[in-house]
């Protein structure tokens, strides 16, 4: 049994009696270290384990933005977050109940977001003065007590247990040293009254091959495990209260945003009937969606081009060829990609363009989440080029905005963009599976008849003009950059035919409102006060509505998928309440289009940290507003 400075084992019976458990609806965890320290595996094995004991969660994946960033460094530090009970979770939390620190770096950067009497579990041996100077300590922070004063310190020595319970397998000391982070995953389950044998399971399977390494790693997650009811220093355990909610019969599973707009895709071109056709290039955050895809060879056909613009101009031209057609990237690579986001407007071919946010310009920091590409959505490319664009507003939305995007772009023939962000492209929430027959059904129509057939004929209330399939005999017909002539296709230089077919493809945008279903009123009814929100704001903004709510401030929310064209009811709906607040992770992008669409004198809140809104962030906001704060 491994030795411990603070106390003796010899009465193991007692420390366990002494153990009470607290019992809550929710928690916050926040496990930090190095980038080599595994803590987005252990996060994600942490949250698996939730998913299979039916708990609900959301979670926050916070990558450093340097390749190899250096050890030990503050900008280095690697966080995985996750809020997760037994009833619905809208936000990964703001502050943490548990932080798990392996290094002095991870401790200076999340410690301040700690709650009062929250647990702080450092790994002590990694509190040596080369590192603790990296992270701008003067001195060993362990021993500062008063940082220390309104938290619940308790310090492992993780390196140095796992290294003494690998020692009969003549293990390498960084062999020994890597399953530190399984140590660290047993002490968190244990805290949290969790079973290890969903990480038991994956650890052999993941290390089959590797018969040493696996038993090593069930060694030191048995050996975390155990170090709670061993030790005395952690004096209670976290114990989820028993939902008030009950789910809905049904699988569930644990699904990130780009996991779930692979399989959106995937499903709405089994429901159109269509080939699925992805052509992308990898970019941060949004190559996950390919890797996903690549799963599923019999469900799609994946490019990965060598540039963004091939990967655009491969996806229009299988638009051409009748597939459902896909482009996937982020912030620059969506740049790259506007010129052939107009052909594909001039064309009038069905696309689906997914823009997966980050921080930025440029490079920016492409690890962070970010809101900073509305409006060059709405308005970046050159002449008169309008776009649908929609936004989804968490991970399993993702799913639901997919279809979505997909059925409008080939009701509507018109390329619609997608906006996700890198806080749900990355983080994940539970999610009941749905029955494939459940979903909306859109076949695709095809021009078939070579008598009536004209390329730019369009439906009288859709105006999509007619999709026909190339080699179709009596259907020859080409497309490109060029004006055409409305009904014939042919290319046209006449002005007023220019101006014709500008107002028509507009009008066709436009007309998409009429599918868009009447807002949502999330919150009091006769608020004085009005949140909108879009996109990945969603969670917090309802959080934050419920409990100004619940302490009597009458308040409400509502939220837009549809970005353009925006709802029909929409300036009646903002126009009833005397104040109008618009949180945006940009400098007000939203609240400028808002302004000038409907003349409405609306607030702002803006954020461009790299970080999703706390839900304490629009309280106080919105207090303000109202004058109590």
């Amino acid at each position: 049994m491994l030795q411990n400075d603070e106390q003796s084992h010899s009465n193991n019976t007692a420390i366990k009696n002494n153990i009470s458990s607290i019992v809550t609806k929710s928690s916050v965890v926040r496990l930090a270290g190095d980038s080599g320290d595994g803590m987005q595996l252990v996060g994600d094995m942490f949250t698996n384990t939730c998913a299979l004991d039916g708990d609900f969660f959301a979670t926050l994946p916070d990558y450093p933005s340097e390749i190899r960033a250096p050890a030990g460094t503050l900008f280095g530090v690697s966080g995985f977050q996750v809020c997760a009970g037994k009833d619905p979770i809208l936000t990964p939390g703001d502050y943490y109940d548990t932080l798990i620190a392996m290094n002095p770096a991870a401790l200076k950067v999340n410690l301040p977001q700690v709650k009062p009497n929250g647990f702080v579990i450092v790994n002590e041996d990694a509190f040596i003065a080369r590192n603790w100077e990296k992270a701008t300590y003067t001195s060993n922070p362990l021993e500062q007590t008063e940082s220390f004063s309104k938290v619940q310190l308790v310090k492992i020595k993780m390196t140095e247990n796992t290294k003494l319970l690998l020692a009969e397998l003549g293990l390498s000391n960084r062999e020994a040293e890597r399953s530190k982070n399984f140590y660290a995953m047993g002490v968190l389950l244990w805290l949290y009254n969790k079973s290890t044998l969903a990480t038991q399971k994956w650890i052999q399977k993941k290390f089959a091959s590797k018969p040493e390494i696996l038993k090593a790693n069930l060694l030191a997650l048995d050996g975390g495990y155990n170090y709670g009811p061993t030790y005395g220093n952690i004096k209670h355990r976290w114990i989820f209260s028993d939902t008030v909610t009950k789910k809905v019969p049904g699988t569930y599973r644990n699904i990130s945003g780009n996991q779930a707009i692979a399989m959106g895709l995937m499903a709405a071109a089994q429901r159109a009937n269509l080939r699925l056709f992805l052509g992308s290039y990898p970019i941060t955050p949004a190559t996950d969606i390919m890797h996903e895809l690549a799963k599923y060879p019999d469900q799609a056909t994946i490019l990965q081009a060598e540039d963004e613009i091939a990967g655009i101009g491969s996806a229009i031209g299988a638009a051409f060829g009748g597939a459902l057609a896909v482009t996937t990237t982020s912030g620059p690579g969506f740049s790259l990609k506007s010129e052939f986001m107009n052909l594909a407007v001039m064309t009038e071919l069905p696309l689906v363009i997914v823009d997966v946010q980050r921080a930025g310009p440029s490079t920016g920091i492409p690890t962070k989440t970010e809101q900073s590409d509305l409006l060059q959505a709405l308005f970046g490319r050159h002449g008169e080029s309008p776009l649908v664009v929609m936004a989804s507003s968490s991970p399993k939305d993702c799913f639901d905005c997919t279809i979505e995007a997909s059925r409008i772009a080939l009701k509507y023939m018109t390329p619609v963009v997608l906006l996700s962000e890198g806080y749900l492209g990355n983080g994940s929430e539970v999610w009941k599976v749905p029955d494939l027959d459940s979903l909306p059904s859109f076949p695709a129509q095809f021009a078939k008849d070579p008598v009536t057939y004209q390329p730019y004929k369009r439906d009288p209330q859709t105006l999509a003009r007619p999709w026909a399939i190339p080699g179709t005999p009596g259907l020859e017909h080409r497309l490109g950059g060029l004006e055409k002539l409305d009904g014939p296709g042919t290319v046209s230089q006449d002005g007023l035919n220019h101006e014709r077919m500008t107002y028509l493809r507009a009008e066709k945008v436009a007309r998409v409102a009429q599918d868009i279903p009447a807002l949502e009123i999330h919150g009091e009814a006769s608020a004085d006060l009005l949140v909108l929100g879009w996109g990945g704001t969603e969670g917090a903004i309802k959080q934050a509505v419920t409990n100004l709510n619940q302490s009597g401030h009458k308040v409400a929310s509502t939220h837009l998928r549809y970005l353009n064209p925006l709802p029909k009811d929409l300036e009646s709906t903002l126009k009833k309440y005397k104040k109008v607040l618009i949180p945006e992770l940009n400098s007000g992008q939203l609240w400028f289009k808002i302004r000038g669409e409907y003349l409405i004198q609306a607030d702002k809140l803006s954020k461009v940290q790299g970080q999703p809104f706390l839900i304490s962030e629009i309280e106080n906001k919105i207090l303000s507003l109202l004058g109590e704060r």
